[in-house]
């Protein structure tokens, strides 16, 4: 019959006991995971399900910035343009090398500051103004 292991002694567990025993353990194990390893289900897997922000909401300093990304540039950061590897898995998964990511001034800040526009080759741009924390797609 359908006996599996054996316990202590010679014992056989019945299946019923090893698949009850595997079903509380991993239920165990979801309790005791940190929040922080769980995987994350709200993050937007699309562009579309973005929280949206109007290009006219933006700061003037992140509508001067799109307009430069526009253009081609000349921009004033020499880190302008690199690679965003997405490395904090905000934004919709891409092949490495899909984002971009640009500076956004910050008044009265001598190094780059928080705030950053990243555009995809889809022609889809996201701003940031924590640093990457959270994100909002421009609506042109």
């Amino acid at each position: 019959m359908g006996a599996s292991r054996s316990g202590r002694g010679g014992r056989r567990w019945p299946a019923w006991a090893l698949a009850l025993s595997c079903l509380l353990a991993a239920v165990a194990c979801a309790l005791w995971l940190p929040a922080g390893s769980q995987a994350r289900s709200d993050r937007p897997e699309t562009a579309a399900a973005f929280p949206e922000v109007p290009v006219a909401a933006l700061p003037p300093e992140a509508r001067a910035t799109l307009a430069l990304i526009r253009a081609g540039g000349p921009f004033p950061f020499d880190r302008d343009g690199i690679v965003f590897g997405n490395r904090e898995k905000q934004l919709p998964a891409r092949a490495r090398g899909y984002y971009r990511e640009y500076t956004v001034k910050t008044p009265g800040d001598r190094s780059r500051g928080a705030r950053r526009i990243i555009a995809g080759q889809a022609d889809e741009f996201y701003y940031t103004g924590d640093h990457y924390e959270t994100f909002r797609r421009i609506r042109e």
